[in-house]
């Protein structure tokens, strides 16, 4: 049941129809018993501005931000914690009474824990990085590692200038590379991440040619709809370990519900295996 006290919190996009945290936090809230609901929002791409300002003063408590979005959020708030502003993307507005506005990036550390969870063992340390793309994903992943100790992060993207200005910003390790120059390096990376939207809706993930990289590396992609995008699908057929958008998309959404409603989501509650039916898949 929903009174006139209830919480409200959501996921604001463009695209946002195929997100599943509308799925994933009202499961959590139904379980815990809460007066609260979660609920997408997809205002155009030049109305972003608008809509969250329009939001001040607490009606709505937060908001996740998710594609092209995270950049702007940041911009947009008054307060941003460590990793939102090395990373200069935030994918978490809070919206208080008094009319700030808090940024958070909550992704930086969902990536590394679902990485810690389906590829154990992996060590940021052990050896570059190679992160697809030039967003704020992107963005969020290199600010993650480079706080985690990795040695080395290279940024590609189709426009080098875009991820020059991001390594630029972030600073050593992180620096930006061709196309051409990544696949010169592909044998020293440990791990290869696809930030990208490439292969959202089933479609073909980035090119890259899982034969030149090592045994060893883990990758991961962040799209999770498909669960087995085609980029994970080649680097599995080249024997390699792979980890899941899902189980990023979940590790991240932990803390944002704990930020909206106060409380932890209910752990008896298996989110994964939820989420899992809705996409179709039973694994």
């Amino acid at each position: 049941m929903i009174s006139g006290a209830a919480v409200i919190a959501g996921v604001v996009g463009h695209p946002v129809t195929h997100s599943l945290s509308p799925a994933l936090h009202n499961a959590w809230i139904a379980a815990a018993g809460l007066d609260a609901a979660y609920v997408p929002f997809r205002p155009g791409p030049g109305g972003f501005e608008a809509f969250v300002r329009g939001l001040r003063g607490g009606a709505i408590r937060g908001l996740n931000v998710t594609i092209p979005f995270k950049e702007a959020a940041l911009a947009l708030a008054d307060e941003a914690d460590d990793l939102a502003r090395l990373a200069g993307a935030a994918n978490l507005l809070i919206l208080e009474e008094d009319g700030r506005i808090c940024a958070r990036n909550t992704d930086g550390p969902g990536m590394l824990e679902a990485i810690a969870e389906q590829a154990p063992g992996f060590d940021p340390t052990s050896g570059p990085a190679v992160i697809l793309g030039g967003g704020g994903a992107a963005r969020g992943a290199a600010a993650a590692l480079k706080l985690a100790g990795a040695p080395a992060i290279w940024l590609v993207n189709r426009t080098l200038q875009r991820v020059e200005v991001i390594a630029g910003t972030l600073g050593q390790p992180v620096s930006a590379l061709s196309q051409e120059q990544m696949d010169s390096h592909l044998g020293e990376a440990a791990l290869i991440i696809n930030a990208t939207s490439l292969g959202l809706g089933g479609g073909p993930g980035p090119p890259l040619d899982f034969s030149r990289v090592g045994p060893d590396v883990v990758v991961m992609d962040m799209v999770y709809k498909p669960l087995e995008t085609d980029f994970l699908r080649r680097a599995k057929m080249a024997g390699l370990r792979t980890v899941d958008g899902l189980e990023m998309l979940i590790r991240q959404a932990m803390p944002s519900f704990e930020a909206f409603f106060l409380i932890r989501p209910p752990a008896f509650l298996d989110v994964r295996r939820l989420t899992l039916e809705i996409l179709g898949d039973a694994r």
